[in-house]
């Protein structure tokens, strides 16, 4: 340690500064390299502009010389590649994914018009279904709960008054226990004379 402290304080402070930024420079550049190198075996495309921002650099440092070498080998690497899985077919071709597209979208509109055949014939199917139940039928369901109806006001009416017959009654020994309680204060009031 003494050693490295000793080297420092004899040199300058623009020899310090420029270290530091050879340091900075050295660790950036090892950066954009391995940014590189990470894209190329994901088989992410490799650009300039993604590069440094995968690095986390300025992208005029991507064009640096000795940055900008490994970066154009990356993309020609890439573009072989590429070529070859086209002609291996591996990989499709603009023109097989345009059918693609094309035929897919036909496909949509088929099923969106059997889709919109079917909706129409389920409606048909229950209007039907409606029209079989029959005035008759509609009757005596409407007489069934015209009874159920009766049926429950009739039992409404009876807890009615039921309840009202409750409230007299609780009236009546609330005034009881009123009483009560005045002859017994009137009984203590003689005791004590």
């Amino acid at each position: 340690m003494p050693a490295e402290t000793s080297a420092n304080s004899s040199r300058t402070p623009a020899e310090v500064l420029k270290a530091a930024r050879q340091r900075d420079s050295a660790d950036k550049r090892g950066h954009v390299l391995k940014a590189v190198q990470d894209m190329f075996h994901d088989n992410r495309r490799v650009t300039f502009a993604s590069v440094a921002r995968a690095a986390g650099v300025s992208s005029w440092l991507v064009y640096a010389p000795g940055l900008r070498e490994h970066i154009d080998q990356a993309r020609a690497r890439q573009a072989a590649q590429s070529h070859q899985d086209q002609q291996s077919g591996r990989k499709v071709s603009t023109a097989s994914e345009q059918t693609d597209l094309l035929l897919t979208r036909q496909e949509i509109k088929r099923l969106r018009t059997e889709n919109g055949q079917l909706r129409q014939q389920a409606r048909v199917h229950l209007g039907q279904q409606v029209e079989q139940l029959g005035n008759h039928d509609l009757v005596d369901r409407v007489n069934e709960l015209t009874e159920e109806n009766l049926r429950l006001s009739t039992a409404e009416r009876q807890a009615t008054t039921e309840n009202m017959g409750l409230h007299l009654r609780v009236t009546e020994l609330e005034d009881d226990l009123t009483a009560a309680r005045t002859s017994l204060r009137r009984m203590i009031r003689d005791e004590n004379r």
